[in-house]
């Protein structure tokens, strides 16, 4: 069997897939968060667990934030910040006693919907996660593309494509720069944006509640929203010109999008028409789980 797991900021899961894709065994418990060999322990313990439960024994795939440096071998640009520069796959290993293939959780997500989701049959996926943060992953014949840094599909960390004068500099992002995508395109950049217009403080399902009642500023901070996201898709559907666009994340269940995104992309892709299909992902917050098991599908 396949062991999947997905290292989260607030939870850890696992799941063990047989070769054709069905579920065996699914568990999680929460992060010990800042707590790196906390982390170890409990994933240890939860291939344990899939491997009693089951009664076989599965490779392991983990999804991380972040990733491995080539450069140093040590994981880099994660946002649960105490796995960095730390040599998390070594470390795995010799916990599971067994090699284990890490990868970045958007890859994962990717391959996920690659393999057996929504992306299924089309050569070249390219997963998009609008969430807390906004990132993508990318997967090629159901392969997670990683790149030669190791920083394939970071699309939330490059600059909101040819913005206003009132969108520069751009609100302040974790990484230490500001106007980044993730900062306008993610639910809480969404939540931002609104905020700062009407001084509402709302989560972004409850300003897509009032955007469906006819509310004008939470259709206009819609609009915004709409723009944005189009032309951060549209630069990478100039450089990628991906086979399919599958949403991931929080805001990917706003059904509206789906309506509306594609008008949106269009103006900005350097091609005659655009008729990439963008879909809703299939496995929900399962895919990524599903996804670190797959690495290691032959």
């Amino acid at each position: 069997m396949l062991i999947g797991v997905d290292w989260g900021g607030t939870k850890l899961e696992a799941v063990a897939l047989s070769p054709e894709g069905d579920t065996l065994a699914r568990r999680r418990v929460p992060t010990p968060k800042g707590d790196y060999d906390g982390c170890m322990a409990a994933i240890a313990g939860l291939v344990r667990h899939l491997e009693a439960e089951t009664g076989r024994t599965g490779s392991v795939g983990v999804g991380i934030p972040g990733a491995i440096s080539p450069a140093t071998g040590f994981v880099m640009n994660a946002n649960s910040t105490w796995n960095n520069g730390r040599p998390l796959d070594r470390d795995l290993a010799a916990a599971l006693g067994r090699p284990v293939r890490v990868e970045n959780d958007a890859n994962c997500f990717a391959v996920s919907e690659a393999v057996d989701g929504a992306g299924q049959g089309a050569s070249v996926v390219w997963g998009v996660i609008l969430g807390t943060g906004a990132g993508s992953g990318i997967a090629i014949d159901g392969r997670a593309l990683g790149g030669r840094n190791r920083i394939a599909g970071e699309w939330g960390h490059n600059p909101l494509p040819r913005p206003a004068d009132d969108e520069r500099p751009g609100p302040a992002c974790y990484c230490g720069r500001a106007g980044c995508l993730e900062t306008f395109v993610s639910g809480t950049g969404f939540a931002r944006d609104h905020r700062e217009a009407t001084g509402l403080a709302l989560e972004a399902p409850a300003i897509i509640d009032r955007m469906r009642a006819g509310d004008p500023d939470a259709r206009a901070a819609y609009g915004r929203y709409i723009d944005r996201l189009g032309r951060g898709i549209g630069a990478v559907v100039n450089l990628l010109d991906p086979d399919i666009i599958v949403l991931g994340g929080g805001m990917s269940n706003v059904d509206e999008l789906y309506r509306d995104l594609p008008d949106a992309i269009e103006p900005h892709v350097f091609s005659d028409r655009f008729v990439t299909p963008v879909r809703r992902n299939q496995h929900g917050d399962a895919s990524g789980v599903r996804g670190a098991a797959w690495l290691w599908k032959a």
